[in-house]
Order: C-alpha cells, then structure tokens, then sequence
C-alpha cells in the first residue's frame, strides 16, 4: 500500500478552490478547498496524482506546494486571468449538511478540461463533481482507462439530467451521497436506487451516508462499511471527496480491482473522509502519516469483527 512513484497513476479532473467556513467549533478564511484538492491531499499517500484543474490568478499557489512535493503533479492546473472559485458556507449542529451563504465560480463557469498528453494514459481516472458535460469531454481525451469513476451532486441532477444519465453509460462506478441517489432515481428505497443505477451502466455504485457509513453496491452483493466514530467533527467540508480519494488512491496502489480489494478501498476511503473532519480545510490529510492511516483502517477492522458462531 506504499506510494511510490512506480504505483499506478490517479488522474482526477476536479475544483481547486478557496473556502471560507463556519463551524459551530470556529471558522476559517480564504483555505484550500475544492474537490481536486481534497482528492488530492487523500489520494497521494498512496499513488501519484495528476490534477486538472482552473485557478485565477489571485490563487495563492504556494499553498498547493506541501501537495507537489507528496507527488501531485500540478502541470493540469490552469492559472488564467480573472478570479478563482471561492464557496462561503456554514455548518450549524447538524453537520451533515453544509448551509451555502456564497459562491462565486469565477473563472471555475468557463473550465473546459484540457488533459495534457502525459495524463492521457492514467489507469486510473476520477471525475470529481463537475458538470457532466465536461466529465463526458475528459472522457473523450484519456485513452481506455482500467477504472473511471465519477461524483456529482443535487444541482446537475436537476439541471443536467439527461447528460448524467448519459455519463452513466461510460463510467464503472459513481458515488453519491444518500440524497442524491434518491433525486436521481426517484426511489426512496436506497437498494431499489442503487439497483436503477446500476441497470444505466456502472458496475458499482458508492452510496455515502456521512456519519451512517458507506453503502458498496453491485450486481452481486452490498458491502458496507460504518463511519468511524469521532469524538469531534471539526469540519467535514471535504469528506466525500477525500473518502473518493482514499478509495481511488488504495485501488491505484495495488493495481487491484477485484471485489475483495474494492472493499478494502471503501475502509480506506472511510478512514480518509474521518481524517479529513478533524481539522479545517485539507490541514490534517496533510499532517497524517502511513502509520496513522495503517491504525484506522484497523481500527475499523475492530469495528465489525465479531464472533459468526451463535450461542444455541
């Protein structure tokens, strides 16, 4: 499970951003955010990772530093005139949901991915929650992947449903939070969702459930993976897309894809999106090691180990 630069390589096409948050237990102005950059931060302890992205060029890029030297290779990242993506929000005592007060895409409204020809042959590729018309362009500039895997969200459920559902056909999994496997499907059921996803192409489908852990689904069998019980969320801006890190990251490493190593990517994943919460911003992806992700995940493993023999 070591990164190493002879691990597969991970390309994930996604927001580099600047995040300004409220949290019932302090805020923070102007960090890094985005969903490439939380992917990143999870995804590089384990492989190296190819970012495409679009900052302006008020974007403090010196604070990307600590995520080139891990072996994120930065070289997809635009940087061009205008301002970056800056999203304002507010977690009151639910912490599952995230209150918007502002957002400005700046120069974010007119991304158009341009995969730099190194990128093109990633094995391993994550379209990070952007508008399906774009995920299916990066798409059409990498050449046959062994693993695509896409995120996405309420709004391009709502405004871009025939898109998605098209994306859908060329992608082998897609994560998505409880809610939005719901708006998606129209099924209440998250099975009967998981199992309308599936029939429309992905081989698996990721369901989230935040606090309530991580559904695995696919034709065969439901893998499901708790939360990792913290004593303190700190923020939890960030999660999905850093559990979809661990998740890609550990698949990348081990070159594997089998059931049994897509199961052990979901408890990674799980241990990153817990690391993620436990500070602002991608600070504490940053600050962990090998050795603290190694004792989570056995933690986790403590977690479900129980007996199978039942007392008579």
């Amino acid at each position: 499970m070591n990164s190493s630069s002879a691990a597969n390589p991970v390309l994930v096409v996604g927001s580099v951003a600047l995040d300004s948050v409220e949290t019932p237990f302090g805020k923070a102005d102007e960090v890094l955010g985005g969903s490439g950059t939380f992917f990143s931060s999870s995804a590089s302890h384990f492989a190296p990772v190819q970012l495409v992205g679009v900052v302006g060029d008020d974007y403090p890029v010196e604070k990307l530093a600590p995520l080139a030297e891990r072996g994120v290779d930065l070289a997809g990242l635009e940087k061009v005139e205008g301002t970056s993506f800056r999203w304002r929000g507010r977690y009151r005592h639910d912490l599952n949901s995230a209150e918007t007060l502002e957002t400005h895409l700046g120069v974010f409204s007119h991304f158009r991915p341009n995969i730099p020809e190194q990128f093109r042959r990633a094995p391993f590729v994550f379209l990070a929650n952007i508008d399906p018309r774009l995920q299916l362009q990066v798409l059409e500039q990498v050449e046959k992947p062994r693993l695509v895997a896409c995120d996405t969200m309420n709004f391009w459920i709502e405004s871009r449903r025939p898109e998605l559902i098209e994306l859908l056909k060329h992608v082998d999994l897609i994560t998505l939070n409880d809610g939005e496997a719901r708006q998606l499907t129209e099924h209440t059921n998250l099975v009967q969702a998981a199992r309308w996803i599936l029939d429309k192409g992905p081989k698996h489908v990721l369901i989230k459930k935040g606090e309530h852990g991580a559904f695995m689904f696919n034709r065969e069998s439901v893998f499901f993976a708790p939360a990792y019980p913290l004593e303190s969320v700190f923020d939890p801006t960030g999660a999905g897309d850093s559990f979809a890190g661990g998740f890609m990251g550990y698949l990348a490493a081990t070159g594997d894809i089998s059931e049994r190593a897509m199961r052990r990517a979901v408890v990674v994943g799980s241990a990153m999106g817990s690391f993620a919460v436990e500070k602002f911003s991608n600070t504490r992806l940053l600050e962990i090691t090998r050795a603290d992700i190694d004792a989570r995940v056995q933690e986790f493993r403590q977690l479900v180990a129980f007996d199978s023999e039942l007392d008579a």
